[in-house]
């Protein structure tokens, strides 16, 4: 039996902090893991500051950044792993998407994995997307491949990050897209009554639905594409959260309207297919509010794993994005991302 330990490092567009997860992966014939530790490292005011203006910088003053925040993931894994039994084989890191633009053949996830590797003093994967959108792909999802052999039991995944997006099979071949903003929209809204998050979605619960706003979002042009297809924070910036200010609604009331949205458009990419089983991983899993709403308009049966799933789940597949593209094995699939081929994405370093 071939065994791989793996450090999966993960940080999404809701900005909430650096998920790093270790994971022994073992092959006979199928792939199993192990989740030895995770943790959710929360981010800084200043960390959420340098990230959320980063569109911004000169070219310098990204290029100073990506390295800065390369030597930061570095040195989070390397206290991390203090308590492992043995060192690492590999750390895979995401980065912090900073870009995403695939019709113009662009994507920017910025954490510099050679000071990574040299901070962490481990071999390191990262820029997973890059190879994908050269090869004229969306460059996202990535999980679906882990869904595909660590998750294969449930017919349907439903990630709800600060993106929501879907993975499923049809006709013997994984598919995927991303849904709709999540948890980027709701913490968005939720920051102006000053807190963190919604808890259980209650200031959501609070508010009214606003039927016109309802109604313009859910006509948003790409909830009428067809997949592959993928979101980004700049389409957020530019084309969902004009629609929404423009009204100049109560927090409580644009709240209570995302959930509204959010979990209609949840309803409409699953329920084109058999009654399933879907598991529902990322922090919106937590968000009773949220559950209840979508399983109310779905024929499906939803299934909440265990909290260290719900919360880990990228961060393990990402671990095991790193494992394959040491074994040189494909690691991305052109049936999830429109891609000209199905391929083994990924740039390693050595310390």
């Amino acid at each position: 039996m071939e065994t791989y330990l793996s450090i999966g490092c993960m940080s999404g567009t809701s900005l909430d902090g650096l998920d790093l997860t270790a994971c022994r992966f073992s092959f006979d014939g199928a792939w199993k893991f192990e989740i030895l530790k995770s943790v959710t490292i929360p981010y800084s005011h200043k960390w959420v500051n340098r990230l959320a203006k980063a569109g911004q910088l000169t070219a310098l003053e990204l290029a100073l950044l990506n390295n800065d925040y390369g030597k930061y993931i570095g040195k989070q894994v390397a206290g991390f792993c203090t308590e492992l039994p043995e060192k690492p084989d590999i750390v895979s890191s995401h980065g912090h998407t900073i870009f995403h633009q695939p019709q113009e053949r662009l994507t920017l996830q910025i954490g510099n994995g050679a000071f990574v590797a040299a901070y962490s003093g481990i071999q390191t994967a990262c820029d997973f997307r890059s190879l994908d959108v050269a090869l004229k792909g969306q460059g996202a999802p990535l999980v679906p491949i882990g869904d595909e052999l660590l998750f294969g039991e449930y017919e349907i995944c439903l990630n709800l990050g600060g993106i929501a997006n879907v993975s499923y099979k049809e006709n013997g071949e994984r598919r995927a897209f991303d849904i709709c903003p999540a948890n980027m929209a709701f913490n968005y809204f939720i920051q102006e009554l000053g807190y963190e998050y919604d808890l259980d979605g209650n200031l959501g619960r609070a508010g009214k639905i606003q039927e016109e706003l309802l109604g313009l979002l859910n006509e948003l042009e790409f909830y009428q594409q067809k997949g592959p297809k993928s979101l980004s924070r700049e389409w957020f910036n530019t084309e969902f959260l004009p629609v929404i200010l423009s009204f100049h609604l109560a927090p409580e009331d644009v709240l209570r309207t995302l959930y509204e949205h959010v979990s209609d458009q949840l309803s409409r990419a699953v329920d084109g297919f058999q009654k399933a089983q879907i598991l529902i991983s990322g922090g919106g899993a937590h968000n009773v509010f949220l559950i209840e709403l979508f399983s109310e308009k779905t024929k499906h049966k939803t299934i909440i794993p265990s909290a260290q799933i719900i919360d880990f789940k990228e961060a393990i597949i990402f671990a095991f994005l790193g494992v394959l593209r040491l074994r040189h094995e494909i690691n991305c699939l052109k049936s999830v991302t429109g891609s000209l081929r199905d391929h083994s994405g990924g740039v390693i370093y050595l310390p």
